[in-house]
């Protein structure tokens, strides 16, 4: 087992809003709970000062220096003792006493470099946000390697730092988190980790609560950015393989959920299917389009600088 002394937490915070009362409510009933950093990007709501009454350490950050690898490689530095290091989102709260312990218990496997958990929808969650999550968090545990790339393509580095912990040697040996990346750093590093020999866990019974209920125009600036990332990460698609078949697969089992449980709802689920592969493709010819325009679709704007 993990000595919690040796590992560390890490959440980057920005107007957590009503939710970040529950986050700490349920970080503090943790079974195991390690020693926590939380990055906040400039707040103006109460979310830091109520991290450093919990006892988090707060570290403030310009907004605009905000990066989804970068932002998270600053906190491996900053924790340069900690043997594991587990990443949360302010949005991801946790589901159980045990879920970081069970969580570290990934790591009793000397070849697993990272781990992550379960992500089950809110109690308030529409129909398509709970579909999403049930599809891709199953009920059972897996662990992944690159002899698992030629049966499940891309999807053998599906890794998300809403909940997620890398041992940090493993994590450094491949590069330690991209500088500079619109999205998709937990993949970047789940991808590199594969190709190098080490393991990746899923871990059923470490669980959060953790869903998003996205308008339209939203799923298509998310899949606008997920284009732009593969085009600018093309050895991704390349050792791994094309998403399209995952895709399909993903609305199969998205009409079926909502036929049996809101019908109503199937035609603006694949109405959602096409924008976001509009997004998608998109983002994957990004740079022909000007950089006034791709502020405008993405959904990390302070991304596309000069």
């Amino acid at each position: 087992m993990i000595d919690i002394d040796k590992v560390a937490l890490c959440v980057p915070t920005l107007n957590a809003g009503a939710t970040w009362v529950d986050w700490l409510d349920a970080w503090s009933g943790q079974l195991a709970r390690p020693r926590t950093l939380a990055i906040d990007s400039g707040s103006t709501d109460t979310t830091a000062a109520l991290a450093g009454a919990a006892g988090l350490r707060v570290c403030s950050i310009p907004r605009a220096s905000f990066n989804h690898g970068g932002t998270r490689q600053q906190a491996v530095g900053m924790l340069d003792d900690a043997e594991i290091v587990v990443f949360l989102t302010q949005d991801a709260i946790l589901a159980a006493p045990d879920s970081i312990r069970n969580l570290l218990a990934a790591f009793d496997d000397p070849a697993v470099g990272a781990a992550c958990g379960r992500q089950l929808p809110h109690a308030h969650a529409g129909h398509i946000a709970a579909h999403a999550r049930r599809f891709n968090y199953p009920e059972t545990d897996a662990v992944r390697s690159a002899a698992d790339i030629p049966a499940l393509g891309i999807r053998t580095a599906y890794l998300s730092n809403s909940f997620a912990a890398y041992r940090k040697t493993a994590l450094l040996s491949v590069g330690g988190f991209p500088r500079d990346v619109i999205f998709g750093e937990d993949m970047y590093v789940a991808a590199r980790m594969l190709l190098s020999g080490w393991k990746l866990a899923y871990r059923a019974d470490a669980a959060v609560r953790h869903s998003h209920d996205y308008g339209m125009r939203q799923e298509f600036r998310r899949y606008f950015d997920i284009g732009v990332m593969h085009a600018r990460e093309p050895w991704l698609l390349q050792k791994l393989g094309k998403p399209e078949g995952e895709g399909m697969r993903f609305v199969r089992s998205e009409t079926a959920w909502l036929w049996r449980h809101a019908p109503y709802l199937i035609p603006s689920a694949w109405l959602r299917t096409l924008l976001k592969l509009a997004g998608y493709r998109l983002g994957r010819i990004e740079s022909r389009l000007p950089l006034w325009l791709k502020r405008r679709l993405g959904m990390l704007r302070s991304y596309w600088k000069e």
